[in-house]
């Protein structure tokens, strides 16, 4: 795992890194959550609210909205498909985002449209972080140490 501005940025996760959103390839399913970047922007996460499972969403367009004591916002999916799975722990303990947001904390599962095609301009590996690190950098932000 990269460390960059003390935020941890996983090298085999898919960035929007505007966003602060990530996603991971699990066989025909699509990951997305918020990084950890996100979550010490966003402070204490008090409210996740998922889009239902089964429900068509574009690239872009929100798979969960996320509200904290000082923002709330969306988690834009990565990739055009279908919602196959919303993390319902989330609604009860939105704080996993806070304590685990690679793992417990994953926020949808996707069964993307065309992975290929709709991937092409996210950022993964060591190009992922180095584009995440430039941003940080160009934006003044780092996490908490």
């Amino acid at each position: 795992m990269a460390v960059v501005n003390n935020c941890n940025l996983p090298e085999d996760l898919y960035y929007i890194v505007e966003k602060h959103v990530w996603a991971r390839r699990d066989g025909e399913m699509v990951t997305v959550g918020m990084t950890d970047v996100a979550q010490n922007m966003a402070k204490t996460i008090i409210a996740v609210t998922p889009k239902a499972a089964g429900k068509a969403v574009r690239k872009g367009r929100n798979v969960a909205t996320v509200e904290s004591g000082k923002w709330v916002g969306p988690v834009p999916a990565p990739v055009s498909g279908e919602i196959a799975e919303v993390n319902q722990d989330l609604v009860t303990t939105p704080g996993l985002i806070n304590s685990d947001p690679y793992g417990a904390g994953w926020v949808a599962r996707l069964r993307p449209d065309d992975w290929d095609a709709d991937s092409a301009d996210l950022v993964s590996g060591a190009d992922g972080v180095a584009a995440y690190r430039r941003f940080l950098d160009a934006e003044g932000i780092s996490c908490g140490g």
